[in-house]
Formats: structure tokens, sequence, C-alpha cells
């Protein structure tokens, strides 16, 4: 098998080595943008006159048959070649023949593969971007089926306040919009042009950069070659959005699992995305959750990769960067899945609202209602506090309500408590008297139900 860079050595190498060496079982996925790219660069040198428009035509012609090729799936990678660089040169070359030899002039596999890479990036962004956004519709539509639950919401795993369920899901809606905005900003400094760069130094031969930017959509030209061949930037980046998205999904799963357990009780997972145990035949366990869970780490433990694999490099290319494609692909490929897996198991869930309904009737919910009661009548904050504090004590030492106690009762804790204050003890009037940031009462909630929806349909 040709290499193209074998004239120079008076051996074969050594088969391990290629075995070792050889990328073509992974980057292969390239081949599509390898085509792409190709196809742009022989439009420019036709142009330029750097080679015959004649052989250009070949060039190009053959170049489509093969993204034809690709693109229907019939375009078999043969294992034997080196990359997806040499196979497509030599499937062209099997094709047309010596024009093929032309298609490289003015170009280096160091500025092609990044261009590759930043062709393949920009699409998995726009991809990926997509794919948040429809997540983000199956939770706002599974907060719309369930607008008037109230659950009960905790800080460290103990009782904390109640909330509309609605707007739990909204904190997940507010999640996914910062991952969005981050991809779109990694989609700004990926859309730098690299090719023209050469090996590291550019090229003496007339190219126009420009020109090759437009065609390929770019909206920048790289503006220093040495930069453009070594620069991976875009792809921590990318990996780092990937992370930072599988670790919020992890967050939704985690809560997910606890709500399905029968200690909480909150929610059904569809049995489509559950399993059963092979001892115990009542089980049905979250396990598609659990591997949403599980798989954020091996996305994490990508960011860790790429960033070690960089932090040594001299300037310019190095042959260790060929290992940022499995880090990258196998990044974007598990946060897809995870996306679209979590949408499909949000569309197809359901609430228990009765055990909703009895979860949320413990009087711990309401304590800071009571307090903020008390601030409104003149306690200070403080006071208010200890005042609560005291009263829950007690009342859990004599195993009493707190909406038991009578108004005498009430008085020796506060001269502000009267008996009005029992009507807290109720998670509608609980959500219904917030109104602070956060569109926690149902008005706000549904207005932020709405906001979102006219966003994300915009």
């Amino acid at each position: 098998m040709s290499k193209l860079w074998g004239a120079r050595f008076d051996k074969k190498s050594d088969p391990l080595a290629d075995k070792f060496t050889f990328s073509i079982v992974y980057d292969n996925r390239l081949a599509k943008y390898d085509v792409i790219g190709s196809i742009a660069h022989a439009r420019m040198l036709a142009k330029q006159g750097i080679i015959p428009k004649t052989d250009a035509a070949r060039i190009i012609a053959g170049l489509k048959k093969i993204l034809l090729q690709i693109e229907s799936g019939k375009f078999k990678h043969d294992p034997k070649a080196e990359d997806i660089h040499t196979d497509v040169q030599n499937r062209l070359k099997a094709l047309i023949g010596k024009p093929a030899d032309k298609l490289h002039t003015a170009r280096s596999r160091n500025d092609q593969v990044v261009l590759d890479m930043k062709l393949y990036c920009r699409d998995e962004i726009t991809k990926l971007i997509a794919a948040v956004a429809d997540l983000q519709e199956a939770v706002l539509d599974f907060a719309k089926k369930n607008i008037d639950v109230i659950i009960p919401a905790y800080t460290h795993m103990q009782a904390a306040q109640v909330v509309l369920l609605a707007h739990h899901m909204l904190a997940y809606i507010e999640m996914l919009e910062r991952d969005k905005t981050r991809l779109i900003d990694c989609a700004k400094r990926t859309d730098f042009m690299p090719l023209g760069s050469c090996a590291l130094a550019g090229t003496s031969l007339k190219t126009d950069r420009a020109y090759l930017a437009k065609l390929l959509g770019f909206a920048q030209v790289a503006a220093n070659s040495m930069d453009a061949v070594s620069d991976r930037d875009f792809i921590v980046e990318l990996i780092s959005d990937c992370a930072i998205i599988s670790t919020h999904l992890s967050r939704v799963a985690e809560d997910l699992i606890l709500w399905a357990t029968k200690e909480f009780d909150l929610v059904d997972i569809d049995s489509s995305f559950c399993t059963g145990s092979s001892i115990m035949p009542h089980k049905k366990n979250p396990d598609v959750l659990e591997l949403v869970r599980g798989s954020s780490a091996r996305v994490t433990g990508h960011l860790t990769q790429i960033h070690i694999l960089l932090k040594g490099l001299p300037l310019t290319y190095n042959r260790d960067l060929q290992l940022d494609k499995p880090a990258l692909f196998n990044s974007v490929d598990i946060t897809k899945r995870m996306i679209l897996v979590l949408a499909k198991i949000f569309a197809s869930m359901k609430v228990k609202k009765d055990s909703a309904a009895k979860r949320v009737l413990d009087e711990s919910f309401f304590t800071v209602d009571v307090m903020d009661y008390l601030v409104k009548k003149g306690v200070s904050y403080r006071d208010a506090h200890d005042i609560l504090g005291r009263m829950v004590r007690d009342c859990l030492d004599n195993a009493k309500a707190i909406s038991s106690l009578s108004p005498g009762e009430l008085k020796k804790y506060s001269w502000a408590l009267d008996a009005d204050v029992k009507k807290l003890f109720n998670p509608q009037m609980s959500v219904k008297i917030k109104s602070s940031l956060g569109s926690t009462n149902p008005v706000m909630v549904s207005q932020q139900l709405n906001y979102w929806s006219k966003k994300l349909h915009a």
C-alpha cells in the first residue's frame, strides 16, 4: 500500500509499527470532510493556475464520486491505508489516474487534518445544539403536563421546602440553555480556516486562502500557520462542553433515579427504559438512567486525556495529536446518546401525583414560610429563626404537629404568632406566596413556561 511519504525510506515499515501508528480504524469517519476539503482545495488550485483546470476538473469529478459513495454508505475503507487522507488519495488515483497526484499541491496532512477536524466539529456542534434544544422541549412538555404538581425539594438531601414540579424542570432548562450558549461560543472559535498553513510555514505558491474560506463556509482565515496546524483548543473546548453537558445530564438522571425509588415515589419511569433483576422478580431498575449517570465519567475522562495529551507538546505538529480523535469522537457520541435517551425518558415518564401530594404534607417544609410570616410582623430574622427552632424541637420531642398547637401554645413562642399562621402549613399556600426572583409561584412559573415555549420555538 502506497504511503504519502514513502519515497524517503529504503525499506518498508514494520507491520507492528503500521498497526500501532495507523489511524484509519477511527479517523475513517472524517472521510466526508476530507473529500469536501479536497474539492475546495482543487478548485482553488485551478483558480490560481497552480494546476491545470483540466486536471482539477478530473480531480473534482473523482472526488464527487467518492463523496456519493460515502454518503450512500458504499465507501469501503481500506484497512491497509495509513489514514483517511491516504485512503481517499489512493481511491481517487484508482479512479482518475495520474492527475490525482496533483491534489496534494500546496497542502500538508498537517493542515489537512485540522481542516477535517474543524469541519467535523462544526457539524457536530450544530447537531448537539439541536439535540439539547429537543431535550429542553421534552422537559418543557413534561413540566406543562404536570403544571399543578407540587413536590418536595431538598438541600443536603434533607427536607427543605416545597416547589412546583415545573419550577424544578425549569432549572434543567436553564442548565441546558447554558450548555447551548457554550456550544455556540465554541463554534465561533472553531470557525477559522487552517488550510494553506501546510506543514507549519505556509507555501511559496500563490494560493488564495480567502477563497478557500468562502468555499468552505469559514468566517475567518487562521492568521498564524504554526498555531493553525498545532491548535487543538477547539477540540478541548468541545470535549469540555460535552463534559459539562454530561455532568448536567448525570445530575438530572440522579434526580429521576431517586424519584423513582419507593422511598421518594414521585415518578414512574416507563418500562421501556428499565430493566429487571435476574434473581428478584419484583425489581424495576432504572438502568438506562444509571448508565446516563455513569457515562458522564467517560466524557470527563476524555477531557482529562486531551489536556494531558497537549500539555507537553512543543510547536508545531506532533504525531501525538493523532490521538485527539478517539477522545473527541467518543465524547460527542456519548453526549448525543445521553441527550437523546433522556429526551425519550421525559416524553414517556409519569408523575405519581397522589404520592407527591402525600409527600408534601410534612410540616418541615413550611418552617421558612412561618419565619417569613414573623418577619412581616416585625420580628427580626434572627429571632424568627430561633423561635421556629425551639418550636420544631419541642414538637419533635413531644411527637406533636406544629399545626396542632393551640393559640395559647403559639403565643408562648412569640407574641406575633396568631391562629392564622396555621394556613401556612399547606403546600398550595407555600408555593403561592413565593414571589422572589426564580419563578417559584404558580404565576411566575406559568410565565417562565410561556417564555421558554416562545424561545425554543423561535
